[in-house]
């Protein structure tokens, strides 16, 4: 997959802009710095990206349970082309797949001021 470069002050635009496969990370790196700087929070609602600039809204829908959750991007990764994004354990919870390894997503980013998902 091919991700365009981000340009600051660009308007970010996914829709369904990337489907993929998304994982989650908890314990092992909880209270750990993420590559923002700040103190990961297993149980906020944060993901790691490859490319989008730090703070951006991303909304995730899970395509197999369709439910969907907004995360704020504080981190990077995966480093792995098999995934195009890895949630906090509690970006998880909401989406229902904790237990459940790797899940294919849809992801949309949301404008500034955009604080919900786009309808189904």
């Amino acid at each position: 997959m091919i991700v365009p470069p981000i340009v600051p002050g660009a308007q970010l635009e996914l829709s369904a802009d990337e489907v993929g496969l998304a994982s989650w990370y908890g314990a092992k790196f909880h209270k750990r710095r993420t590559a923002s700087g700040e103190l990961f929070d297993m149980k906020a609602l944060t993901a790691a990206h490859p490319t989008l600039p730090f703070g951006s809204l991303v909304c995730v829908r899970s395509q197999a349970t369709g439910r969907s959750v907004v995360v704020r991007i504080n981190d990077r990764g995966p480093h792995t082309r098999k995934r195009v994004i890895d949630l906090s354990r509690g970006a998880a919870e909401v989406l229902g797949m904790v237990g459940l390894g790797l899940k294919p997503v849809e992801l949309f980013a949301l404008d500034d001021g955009e604080r919900d998902c786009p309808a189904p």
